[in-house]
């Protein structure tokens, strides 16, 4: 922290727009968790518009403190290993559509058959309606 009598700044300028950075990456990852866990149609869109719009505002202080020689990137990953990542990422998601597509077909077998049982219980209960 740099706190002088006579100058108002507590922070230097490096280290204010590292905490800022360091919040919209904060922000992103609570509207992304807020955006997944809504059931509300105009809830997930307006959490998907909030996670676009932080996302942008960090990339537009990222490249501005990049440009100020306020951050440095780490250096350059090889084509070869981001391919193997990206292809790594494909398959994981390929692997859980078809969890997720084998789990929910075989639930509709058993939710018809449980479906029937229940309409032929209720068929026996004469306070049904």
């Amino acid at each position: 922290m740099n706190y002088q009598s006579g100058n108002s700044a507590f922070m230097q300028d490096e280290d204010l727009l590292y905490t800022i950075l360091a919040d919209l990456k904060r922000t992103v990852r609570e509207y992304t968790t807020a955006t997944t866990e809504s059931s509300c149609p105009a809830v997930r869109q307006l959490f998907t518009q909030l996670t676009n719009d932080t996302l942008r505002m960090q990339g537009e202080l990222y490249n501005l403190m990049k440009q100020l020689n306020m951050y440095s990137t780490s250096s350059s990953a090889l084509r070869q290993d981001l391919d193997k990542q990206v292809q790594d990422a494909r398959n994981t998601q390929q692997k859980t559509r078809q969890f997720v597509q084998q789990k929910t077909s075989s639930m509709g077998h058993y939710a018809q058959a449980s479906q029937m049982q229940q309409n032929q219980q209720n068929a026996q209960n004469p306070y049904y309606m």
